[in-house]
């Protein structure tokens, strides 16, 4: 069977989308994707009001810049799942997605504290 050629552009881009997809279905699931530093850096403002951007430590709340990134994962998760006690960081936690936690953990872990 041939196409005439006004249909031929669209069935070669319905293959393209089918083959696609078919690539896509085949990679596995849950796969890590890499974490994307601009999201964290656009979702720390909220982390700064209180983790100064500094990288100082203030009272009782810490430095979370230049946090080892698994480390930095591991506790929002903690703090989202309840495993870590504080309101205020549950509540913040509890609104991040894996990827959200991912790109801040990039961030923060990319920045180097201010000299002293």
């Amino acid at each position: 069977m041939t196409l005439d050629a006004p249909y031929r552009g669209h069935a070669l881009r319905i293959l393209a989308t089918v083959a696609i997809g078919m690539a896509a279905a085949c990679l596995p699931h849950g796969a890590p994707r890499a974490a994307d530093p601009a999201l964290g850096a656009y979702l720390s403002s909220e982390c700064v009001a209180c983790h100064l951007a500094s990288g100082v430590r203030v009272g009782g709340i810490p430095a979370i810049v230049g946090w080892p990134q698994e480390q930095f994962v591991a506790v929002m998760k903690a703090y989202r799942d309840g495993h870590r006690d504080n309101p205020v960081m549950h509540n913040v936690a509890a609104r991040l997605t894996d990827e959200e936690i991912a790109a801040l953990a990039a961030h923060f872990g990319a920045l180097k504290p201010a000299p002293q």
